[in-house]
């Protein structure tokens, strides 16, 4: 074998050009970049990630023809036309998102403008905090094993770099296995390390995109939301979950309404709920999405104090910050209880208020069907509901005006958000004070980790009334249209206009959906919901009792020292046994043979060192001492190599002949 095509004429980790820098080196440094920018696929800009593509892809080419970089001059515009575009897409160049749009550019930048090995080096280190930075905004499981495949083809560039003739897969499974070998030392961190109650980064916070419920819904509102299968939250409940009938999810209260929108009316909140409870009751964990919201969904009516948490008068439970990460609570309700018999006067009178115009026809119906008592009244409105044969769906057609009596008596075709607040202005012409409520109503437990999953799909709204004896009722009118919207959820109710995920004919990719979830369910409950709390506890259960700061570094400290320790162990007997002493062996007969020539190797001086000394005084076989000591300096200071490997340069080393 020709060793000469196997081995770099030079060093490469001390060449201060990239002339050497092969091919195979050079594409895959550009893959690392392009695999971490591939993780932040969901976080970047469709532009960002198209604008870096293009980048890497010039950059690739060039050195798969085995061009030098591209002229110092074009990276200024460059640079200039991507600040511009992030200052229009995001509003400003300070903050988490711009700080990451910018990281990743800088890094194509650096690719473009290689020319020695310190750019080199910066490139792999910003590969490094851009996959670091990935869990600023996502924590999600994907997200982390997108990073680690990310890690896994940087430290290839690194082995590529540092060992250019190690095969592609040597270089898979050398970094495989410092992978693995990192994740003791990971856990240990992890379960030690104190949890910070703010972010450790101190950049802004960015502007995010609100999604779920909102604090007003007019027609549309729900229905539009409806079509998304985005995962809301999920609940495990302690014992046997409530009944279908039982299953609302209570968000946003409305009871302002401007003739075309309803909407909440911000009052004082408090730590604990204006009631009572009692009645059965139902202990569950929720696990919530993040929604830049300051709702909380939980089902009527929860016991207080909530950690986190407070209290509206409208009975909602409310974070005291917005869910802007997985936020994880524990929580009881009681659904039967009884709540708002003595109500405040200025809820009554707000629960009572219409616009002085609009919707004639609807006012009309309400003065006929007023009958002696509410209660009665109530039962008139439900029966010409019943009677009127609505019907449920999700495409309902539009109207401009008066759009509660284009729905009950033109189209009558809705949604719930119809219905709800139908029969609220209903209610309320007649004279008893109602609101409209909306949340989340059903849910699915999943037959893998028999946890419920309730999604963007599973919002609702229904009605709530007001009777003096009882306080505040729920009554749902949608049921009266479709009562199997209530028992089967939305797949049940509708036939046509279904979210993706719940389409008959796709029940096998909900069966993997299933079990992602169930997946990704364990790895948000241990992993991303691992606060200070939880770790506390870990520890308490491991016998210590006071937890600090100090004793959780000592004993961390104590860990590594110990791993460390066994891993040293553990590689000197590796090298024992995959043949290390004749690689020593094989070294040895080198510095020998060069020792005859007058230039012996000193006791503290290292194969590169070496290599240098030994090329300048032989400059006539500079060439091949320098593969001699190369390939020997990446044997000896990585994990064990193969028999081959070493066997091979014992070979190199038999044969070597010395110009004269």
């Amino acid at each position: 074998m020709n060793l000469a095509l196997r081995f770099p004429p030079k060093n490469p980790l001390s060449d201060a050009s990239l002339l050497a820098l092969r091919r195979n080196q050079g594409i895959w440094l550009v893959a690392a970049a392009f695999v971490t920018l591939i993780a932040h696929f969901s976080t970047l800009p469709w532009w960002v990630m198209a604008f870096c593509t293009a980048l890497l892809i010039w950059r690739g080419e060039r050195m798969w023809r085995g061009k030098t970089a591209p002229p110092r001059w074009v990276l200024p515009p460059l640079a200039l036309l991507g600040a511009i575009g992030v200052q229009l897409d995001v509003g400003q160049l300070v903050g988490k998102t711009p700080g990451v749009i910018l990281l990743a550019m800088l890094l194509c930048f650096k690719l473009l403008e290689t020319r020695n090995m310190r750019d080199i080096i910066v490139a792999t280190f910003l590969c490094f905090f851009l996959q670091f930075s990935l869990f600023f905004s996502n924590q999600s499981l994907p997200s982390a094993l997108l990073s680690i495949i990310a890690l896994l083809v940087t430290l290839g560039a690194i082995i590529a770099l540092s060992d250019p003739a190690s095969s592609t897969r040597e270089r898979w499974r050398v970094s495989a296995t410092l992978i693995v070998q990192g994740i003791p030392f990971m856990l240990v961190l992890f379960v030690l390390f104190p949890r910070a109650i703010a972010p450790l980064w101190g950049v802004p916070s960015d502007a995010q995109a609100k999604t779920g419920l909102s604090d007003s819904m007019s027609p549309g509102t729900i229905s539009n939301m409806i079509l998304s299968d985005e995962l809301a939250f999920t609940v495990e409940f302690d014992g046997l979950p409530p009944l279908p009938a039982d299953r609302y999810w209570r968000g946003p209260v409305m009871s302002y309404f401007d003739g075309q929108t309803w909407h909440m009316v911000t009052r004082p909140q408090s730590s604990l709920p204006a009631y009572t409870p009692s009645g059965r009751r139902f202990s569950y964990r929720i696990l919530l999405e993040p929604s830049q919201q300051h709702w909380l969904p939980a089902l009527d009516f929860p016991a207080g104090p909530i950690e986190g948490a407070h209290f509206t008068y409208d009975y909602q439970a409310l974070s005291q910050t917005p869910v802007n990460s997985r936020r994880q609570f524990r929580l009881t309700s009681f659904p039967q209880t009884a709540v708002g018999q003595k109500e405040q006067p200025w809820v009554i009178e707000m629960s009572r208020r219409l616009p002085a115009q609009g919707n004639p026809r609807t006012r009309e119906l309400a003065a006929r069907l007023k009958a002696d008592s509410p209660r009665q009244t109530i039962k008139q409105i439900i029966d010409w509901l019943i009677q009127a044969r609505f019907t449920y769906t999700l495409q309902p057609p539009l109207s401009e005006n008066d759009s509660v009596d284009f729905f009950l008596f033109e189209s009558r075709m809705g949604f719930c958000e119809h219905f709800a607040s139908s029969f609220v202005f209903l209610a309320r012409a007649a004279g008893i004070p109602a609101r409209v409520v909306t949340g989340y109503q059903g849910g699915r437990i999943n037959p893998i980790s028999h946890i419920f999953t309730v999604r963007q799909s599973d919002a609702h709204a229904w009605a709530e009334i007001w009777i003096s004896e009882q306080g505040w009722v729920r009554i749902d009118p949608t049921a009266l249209a479709a009562p199997q919207r209530i028992d089967q959820g939305l797949e049940g109710s509708v036939e046509s206009g279904l979210p993706f995920m719940l389409r008959p004919q796709f029940a096998w990719l909900r069966q993997m959906r299933d079990q992602w979830e169930s997946l990704a369910v364990q790895w948000n409950r241990w992993v991303v919901s691992f606060d200070g709390k939880r770790q506390r506890s870990l520890l308490e259960s491991m016998g210590l009792e006071s937890f600090s700061a100090q004793k959780a570094f000592g004993i961390a400290a104590i860990a590594i020292v110990l791993l460390v320790a066994a891993f040293y162990a553990w590689i000197q007997l590796k090298r024992h046994n995959t043949g290390r002493d004749a690689l020593d062996r094989a070294w040895a007969r080198f510095s020998s043979r060069l020792a005859a020539f007058g230039l012996a190797r000193a006791p503290a001086e290292g194969p590169l060192d070496y290599a240098k000394r030994i090329s300048s005084a032989r400059p006539e076989d500079a060439d091949v001492l320098n593969l001699i000591c190369t390939r020997y300096a990446c044997l000896r200071y990585r994990l064990p190599p193969s028999r081959a490997e070493i066997d091979e340069l014992a070979q190199t080393i038999q044969s070597l002949q010395f110009k004269t």
